[in-house]
């Protein structure tokens, strides 16, 4: 799965395309992680916009983000949620914790 970075002063935007499920998960892990610890932001936004298809997987790429970022006192939030997508954070509860914008 294909993860596109924009970096704009000490933001970054990860857009995520496609299946994000137990196949594409780990890659999209370690590009977060990677790119999160080269440029220690102070704020990350994850754009789902793209997103066709997710699973509990998903869940564990955006809760390992978010707590890397809790960590160093970065922020994070998620926007364009497909409505499948944000029924498994709803379901999860992950709402409650990581800002969701429509």
């Amino acid at each position: 799965m294909p993860v596109r970075l924009a970096q704009d002063k000490n933001a970054l935007t990860f857009y995520l395309q496609g299946e994000i499920d137990h196949h594409g998960a780990r890659g999209i892990m370690l590009t977060l992680d990677r790119e999160v610890a080269a440029r220690d932001p102070g704020m990350v936004t994850v754009d789902m916009g793209e997103v066709s298809f997710m699973d509990s997987s998903g869940i564990a790429v955006l809760l390992r983000c978010w707590r890397r970022l809790e960590e160093t006192g970065g922020k994070m939030r998620v926007r364009n949620i497909p409505p499948q997508a944000k029924k498994v954070f709803v379901a999860a509860g992950l709402h409650k914790i990581i800002p969701m914008d429509d």
